[in-house]
């Protein structure tokens, strides 16, 4: 399994990304997927899942509004368009599949529901 990120930057407060996420190695169509993220100094936090046929979709509260997860089963491709930038929004945006086609087991358990991580993209919000 290999999940490769790609999208972060330098991006002034109020902008906006696309974060991508290309998989291979596992039949993509088949898993949920997440985004989670890690600022500077802190913790992992879980950002957005998505179900394997994109028609679930799941947010973390301070994201709503904001961050859109979506996928493109066609390309093994997965999104995060993450709009109204602010500088708490810096991180390490990591991607991760989830181990059931369903976002119900990352809602029921957290990360202990993600099974594979990518190696993450930075997004840095400064002006």
């Amino acid at each position: 399994v290999q999940l490769v990120e790609s999208g972060g930057g330098l991006v002034q407060p109020g902008g906006s990304l696309r974060l991508s996420c290309v998989a291979s190695g596992f039949t993509f169509d088949d898993y949920g997927m997440n985004w989670v993220r890690q600022a500077p100094g802190k913790g992992l936090e879980w950002v957005s899942s998505i179900s394997w046929d994109g028609t679930d979709t799941y947010y973390a509260e301070y994201v709503k509004g904001r961050f859109t997860v979506s996928r493109d089963n066609a390309k093994n491709t997965l999104y995060l368009q993450i709009n109204t930038l602010t500088s708490e929004d810096t991180a390490v945006y990591y991607c991760t599949k989830s181990g059931a086609p369903d976002t119900a087991v990352v809602r029921s358990t957290g990360l202990g529901g993600m099974d594979y991580w990518g190696k993450g993209t930075l997004v840095t919000v400064s002006s």
